[in-house]
C-alpha cells in the first residue's frame, strides 16, 4: 500500500521547471529519504504533496485524498516541518509545545517528547536561546504531537552536526507509530543508509528510487554512485588556483596562530583556552557540534569579535594591536550568505574589491578577471538574490579571493550545494593549498574532513583533540571521521 501516488507531475515557476514529469510512489509505514541538493526540486515536491502548490499537470494522491481539493481533511492527518520551522523564539520550550498542542487540539502530554529530546531541563528556556540541534529537536517534537499518519520533514538535519543528525533519526524511529509514513528530505548523501528507501532527485527528476543498499553497500560508495547517475565528475585543473597571485611575504613559522583565545558572556565561556598554529599551505579544519564555539573563534580571529582574553596573529600581526592590517591578509567566507542580495554579481565584486583595498583604477580589470576565472561572466548582471545556491557560494568565494589573500577562512563553504559543486569547491581548496595558501575551514560533512591536513575538534568551547584525520581515527579505533567525531565527543563527556 502506498501513502503517496504521483503520476506525471510537472511544476514550473516562470521559465524554471522545478519538478519535471515526475512519477513516484511512497510506500506506507516506511521512512523514505528524499535526497538532493538545493534547487533539485525536493521542497517543491513536498509542497505539492501537502497541497501548498498546485501542479501544472499530472495527478497526486496522498492518503487517498486530493491534496489541493481536500487539503483541510489531509491537514488533520499529516505533520509537516518546513525548512525554516516556525518556532516562536520569544516563547519558551514548554510554551511552544503548548501552543502547537492547542493548534492540533491534542492534550498536553509532553513527558515522553521532552525525555527523548533531552529538553526536560530546558523547558523554561527561550527557543531562540537553544542551539541549532536543540531547535530542530523542539521543532520535530511539535510536529510529532497528535501522532500524524504521514510525517513530512523538509531538511530537519540541515546545518546540524553528526550527533544531532543521528539523534533526530532515532527520535523519529522511536516515537512514530509502526504504521506512520515518513518523508525526510536531506542534502546529506551520507544519511542515505539510515532510510528504508532512498529517492535521489536532480534538476526536478528522480534519478534513483530504491533501497540505499541496492545502489551501494556502504555510505562511502553511495556518493560516487549518485555522481555517476548525475553524469559523472571529471576533475580538472583549478583555474582559480592557476590564476592566483600569491603574496610572498616574509617567511614566518606559522601564518595563523590562536594564542589562548577566550570569549566569555557573563559566566558562560563560548570559547576557552583555544590555541593552535597553522603553517603556510596547510588546510586546518575546525570540527564540532552546533554551539561548540567554531564560528565564535572564526570571528575573533578575523578581528570581528573582541576576545575576552588571549589573542590571534595573522601573518605575525596581532589582531588586538592592528585588526585592520591583520584582516588585509584574510579572505573570509561567512557561514551564512553575507553578500548583498539586492545588487548584481558584478556590483558585489566591485564593492568587495574596494573594501579589500584594491585601488580604484584596478577594480574593473580585477572584477572582469574574477568573473572569467569563476565562470560568472554570464551571471554578472543578475541580482544576487536570483542566483542558485551553488552560484551564490561560488560568488561568496570569489569575493573572499578577489584581493589574492595569503590566508582563507571558510565557514561551511559547501553547505547545501550539490555533490558535484562540493567536489569542485574542494578541488579549488586543495589546489590553492598546494600553491601556498593557508586555509582554515569548518564543515559538517565528515567526508570533507578527510581533505584537511590537520583537524581541531571543538566541543563546549574547547579543543578536545587536534591531529591529522588518520591520527584522530586511530585514537578511538574508528573507520570513518563521523565515527571518530562521535566517539571523541562521547569520550569527552565521560571525562
Amino acid at each position: 500500500m502506498n501513502t503517496v501516488e504521483i503520476s506525471h507531475v510537472t511544476k514550473k515557476f516562470g521559465h524554471l521547471t522545478a519538478v519535471d514529469d515526475l512519477s513516484l510512489n511512497i510506500e506506507s509505514g516506511k521512512i523514505t529519504g528524499l535526497i538532493g541538493a538545493d534547487a533539485s526540486g525536493k521542497t517543491t515536491l513536498i509542497r505539492l504533496i501537502i497541497g501548498m502548490l498546485r501542479a501544472e499537470c499530472g495527478e497526486i494522491s496522498v492518503l487517498g485524498l486530493d491534496p489541493v481539493e481536500q487539503k483541510a481533511e489531509l491537514n488533520r492527518k499529516i505533520g509537516y516541518m518546513p525548512q525554516k520551522f516556525g518556532l516562536y523564539e520569544d516563547l519558551t520550550v514548554i510554551e511552544n509545545l503548548r501552543l502547537y498542542a492547542d493548534l492540533k487540539n491534542v492534550p498536553y502530554e509532553f513527558d515522553k517528547l521532552l525525555e527523548f529530546t533531552s529538553l526536560h531541563k530546558f523547558q523554561k528556556r527561550l527557543a531562540g536561546a537553544l542551539s541549532g540541534g536543540m531547535k530542530q529537536k523542539l521543532g520535530l517534537a511539535c510536529v510529532l504531537l497528535g501522532t500524524p499518519e504521514f510525517l513530512l520533514l523538509d531538511e530537519p538535519s540541515v546545518g546540524v552536526d553528526p550527533i544531532s543528525r543521528r539523534d533526530l533519526m532515532k527520535m523519529v524511529r522511536d516515537l512514530i507509530s509502526p504504521t506512520t509514513t515518513v518523508l525526510w528530505s536531506t542534502a546529506y548523501l551520507d544519511e542515505a543508509h539510515s532510510f528504508d528507501t532512498a529517492i535521489v532527485m536532480d534538476k526536478g527528476k528522480v534519478i534513483y528510487d530504491g533501497k540505499p543498499t541496492d545502489l551501494a553497500k556502504t555510505t562511502e560508495e553511495f556518493e560516487n554512485k549518485v555522481i555517476d547517475l548525475m553524469g559523472g565528475y571529471k576533475k580538472t585543473k583549478s583555474r582559480i588556483a592557476e590564476n592566483y597571485v600569491y603574496k610572498h611575504l616574509d617567511d614566518i613559522d606559522y601564518t595563523v596562530v590562536a594564542d589562548n583565545l577566550e570569549k566569555k558572556y557573563g559566566n558562560f565561556y563560548a570559547v576557552r583556552n583555544n590555541s593552535f598554529n597553522i603553517k603556510k599551505g596547510e588546510i586546518f579544519g575546525l570540527l564540532g557540534p552546533n554551539g561548540a564555539g567554531k564560528s565564535t573563534s572564526f570571528k575573533m580571529m578575523c578581528g570581528l569579535l573582541k576576545p575576552t582574553s588571549g589573542t590571534a596573529r595573522i601573518m605575525g600581526i596581532d589582531i588586538k594591536q592592528d585588526a585592520e592590517k591583520a584582516r588585509s591578509n584574510l579572505g573570509y567566507m561567512a557561514q551564512k550568505f553575507s553578500l548583498y542580495e539586492a545588487i548584481s554579481v558584478e556590483q558585489n565584486l566591485k564593492f568587495f574589491a574596494r573594501i579589500y583595498g584594491i585601488p580604484k583604477s584596478e577594480v574593473k580589470k580585477r572584477v572582469n578577471e574574477i568573473l572569467d576565472i569563476f565562470d560568472l561572466s554570464e551571471q554578472k548582471k543578475r541580482k544576487t538574490k536570483d542566483l542558485s545556491l551553488g552560484f551564490k557560494q561560488k560568488l561568496s568565494m570569489a569575493c573572499a579571493l578577489i584581493h589574492n589573500p595569503p590566508i582563507l577562512f571558510l565557514d561551511e563553504p559547501t553547505s547545501g550545494v550539490d555533490v558535484l559543486t562540493r567536489r569542485d569547491f574542494w578541488n579549488h581548496i586543495t589546489s590553492l593549498a598546494k600553491k601556498g595558501i593557508t586555509i582554515l575551514v569548518t564543515t559538517h560533512f565528515m567526508d570533507e574532513a578527510e581533505y584537511c591536513d590537520r583537524i581541531s575538534l571543538f566541543y563546549k568551547g574547547e579543543a578536545i583533540a587536534i591531529g591529522t584525520p588518520s591520527e584522530l581515527k586511530k585514537r578511538v579505533s574508528a573507520k570513518t571521521m563521523e565515527d571518530a567525531f562521535i566517539k571523541l565527543i562521547r569520550e569527552s563527556d565521560e571525562k
